[in-house]
């Protein structure tokens, strides 16, 4: 890795062992919020512990509060053969390199053999399929990999922000990197694009993690979503009489 390119301070608990190996996931907080869901899926069905803390004095002087826990909002996890590291709050674009590169360092330091990265992917609406999730794969290893699942590879294209970055570095430096790109709505957490990110996750590892609880919260925000929608036409105005123009249905 480049020494140039500036990192921030992993801040390790007390008598933390950074050594994990085997499977490390990050999720940031970006399009629909997948990467962080799953992130946060997957640290709760596993029950892994917090390792530490990414911290920088520029940071957001806030705290999370969790079943009544505060906790920094940029953490990594650890558990038997898996390494999870995950962003709560979003950044602006200038503190992606780093992020990225602090990914890296994390990577290297736990002693992981490949790293997924669960991100959303926005198109036009009228190129969205439902369900829709997307790789792409660093190496050959990683690239065949996702080939034998049947999820789609970018053949051409562009991979912003971290995420695009870490591919890249990836495939410089040699590292099994795996992106998946779950088709997401930007308009409220997509609980149910992170869902698919989660399944594909569980292909690719062989890890056993229920989906149900995930699946439960998607169909709760899309009911929310729906019925708030639902309430703001009903709070329009009806359109007056004269404001309406008749049309006849043979004419054409």
């Amino acid at each position: 890795m480049d020494a140039n390119l500036q990192s921030y301070a992993l801040v390790l608990h007390k008598d933390a062992d950074p050594t994990t190996g085997g499977v490390a996931i990050c999720g940031f907080t970006t399009a629909g919020m997948v990467g962080v869901i799953a992130a946060s899926h997957i640290i709760k069905e596993l029950k892994l512990k917090q390792l530490g803390t990414v911290m920088n004095a520029e940071f957001p002087a806030v705290a999370l509060i969790h079943n009544e826990i505060p906790k920094h909002p940029v953490r990594v996890y650890q558990g038997d053969g898996i390494g999870v590291f995950t962003s709560e709050i979003q950044f602006g674009t200038e503190t992606d390199i780093p992020f990225a590169t602090t990914v890296l360092d994390w990577f290297t330091r736990g002693g992981f053999d490949q790293l997924i990265i669960i991100d959303g992917l926005v198109r036009p609406e009228k190129e969205m399929t439902q369900d829709a999730l997307f790789g792409v794969g660093s190496s050959p290893r990683t690239r065949d990999q996702l080939k034998g699942l049947d999820i789609e590879p970018i053949q051409q294209g562009i991979v912003a922000g971290i995420t695009g970055f870490l591919l890249g570095e990836g495939d410089r430096l040699g590292i099994d990197i795996t992106a998946l790109l779950s088709e997401a709505n930007p308009m409220y957490p997509d609980a149910r694009a992170a869902a698919i990110a989660v399944e594909a996750v569980c292909d690719i590892t062989g890890l056993e993690i229920p989906l149900s609880d995930l699946l439960e919260n998607a169909r709760a925000i899309e009911d929310n979503v729906r019925n708030i929608i639902e309430n703001a036409s009903q709070m329009l105005p009806a359109p007056e009489r004269d404001n309406v123009t008749d049309i006849d249905p043979s004419f054409g």
